[in-house]
């Protein structure tokens, strides 16, 4: 009796509100279907996400050294605490906010430079196809081949420099140019990417707007001022939002190529808690490194937001 009255209740709409969400689940076939579906990505987001997100909070409170998690004594904010005075932390914080100041605008406006020809080209698809391999490419194996090409004595770079009557250049020796080094890699890895992101952006932009600017005189790069840039404002601020956060994640390019070196010149934030953790075995300061990173991107990402939703509402 009990389960025909919910059943009733849950076909009427006016007794289906006093049902409990549980009841609900097992009496809306639809419901349950769609719940069953989603089940194994929600298993493996909660087991493999919010699980490990959470123990790391609490081994930022903890003292954990070593491989024995008995010998982490809680110490509450004494982590957080002591890295006020960290400097090699905050050092290798500046230096990823330098690699973010470097890459973004330059890898964006290289990206943005190579779309505008390649969706001009026609049947541009082997190009699109040669700029985006490099992204697919293993961070290994791009990197080696870099770490051959600036050798300082046996480069090819080095050499044409030769051939133009230039000294050579110690490309990953020098800490002042270490760090420009590396973000050319990285743009020159990942252009293929955001370079797709753009033409996807260019190819919206309706050509009856061109047709019309033209009429009224607008020269090619005046419609492109006027007419593309605007119109590409999703596009860019997608780009802008997801380019400072992976920049903040820098790790592969310094981790193979230059190891935070040469004297900490490209030491970044993300580098400095993998040795932190697994080479000084210090899991609870570099779980409270790895947060202050956390928090510091979110703040950034909902600056951006706040800062694109305001001059949404100034247009309006």
């Amino acid at each position: 009796m009990a389960s025909s009255a919910s059943l009733t209740a849950a076909d009427n709409p006016g007794q289906s509100k006093k049902l409990s969400l549980w009841q609900r689940f097992w009496h809306r076939t639809n419901e349950r279907a769609g719940y069953l579906f989603i089940m194994p990505s929600l298993i493996h987001v909660i087991v493999f996400l919010f699980i490990p997100l959470g123990f790391s909070l609490y081994l930022s409170f903890t003292d954990w050294r070593g491989a024995n998690m008995q010998n982490a004594p809680f110490v509450g904010i004494d982590n957080y605490t002591f890295m006020l005075n960290d400097r090699r932390f905050w050092a290798s914080l500046t230096n990823s906010a330098y690699y973010t100041l470097l890459y973004v605008p330059s890898s964006m406006v290289v990206a943005l430079f190579v779309a505008v020809i390649l969706n001009r080209l026609k049947g541009s698809y082997f190009f699109r196809t040669l700029f985006f391999m490099p992204v697919i490419s293993s961070w290994v194996a791009v990197s080696v081949v870099w770490i051959t090409l600036l050798d300082p004595r046996a480069g090819i770079l080095n050499y044409l420099l030769s051939l133009l009557g230039l000294p050579p250049v110690n490309w990953l020796g020098e800490p002042s140019n270490a760090m420009p080094t590396v973000v050319l890699i990285s743009v020159w890895k990942n252009v293929g990417f955001l370079m797709v992101i753009w033409l996807a952006g260019l190819q919206a932009v309706p050509q009856e707007l061109y047709e019309a600017a033209a009429i009224d005189g607008a020269s090619r790069f005046q419609r492109f001022l006027y007419v593309t840039l605007p119109l590409l404002r999703p596009t860019t601020f997608f780009l802008t939002v997801t380019g400072i956060i992976g920049s903040f994640q820098v790790f592969s390019p310094v981790y193979v190529i230059t190891s935070g070196g040469p004297r900490g010149a490209t030491d970044v934030v993300v580098y400095r808690i993998y040795t932190r953790a697994f080479e000084g075995l210090d899991f609870g300061y570099a779980s409270a490194q790895s947060w202050v990173l956390f928090l510091i991107i979110f703040g950034l990402t909902v600056v951006q937001f706040w800062y694109r939703r305001r001059n949404e509402e100034q247009v309006v």
